[in-house]
């Protein structure tokens, strides 16, 4: 089954990078991974098209706005795996919250 992840953070950058390892993480694990990141300014554009959303802990403070506006499953990313890039367990937090 396809994982469809949305990041979500300042402005797209560090999502970016963060994004770049989970795509290699998936394909060498064999995990079907739709994702893509986007800044505070551009997620009402593509929301729909992913199945959960993932924060970055500088938009934290955002994550009541994001689940009103979406309706969707959304977690903010723990601080310390967002800035050493454990995509291990931020792939466990997608799993989490992902719909079954």
């Amino acid at each position: 089954m396809e994982r469809k992840v949305l990041l979500i953070c300042a402005g797209g950058m560090s999502t970016g990078i963060l994004m770049k390892k989970m795509e290699k993480y998936a394909e060498d694990k064999g995990i079907e991974l739709k994702i893509d990141a986007v800044g505070m300014s551009a997620y009402e554009d593509s929301y729909k098209n992913y199945d959960v959303i993932l924060l970055g802990p500088q938009v934290s403070y955002k994550k009541e706005e994001i689940a009103q506006v979406t309706q969707m499953p959304i977690a903010v990313i723990a601080a310390y795996d967002y800035a050493i890039g454990n995509v291990d367990n931020i792939m466990k937090q997608v799993d989490e919250i992902y719909p079954q």
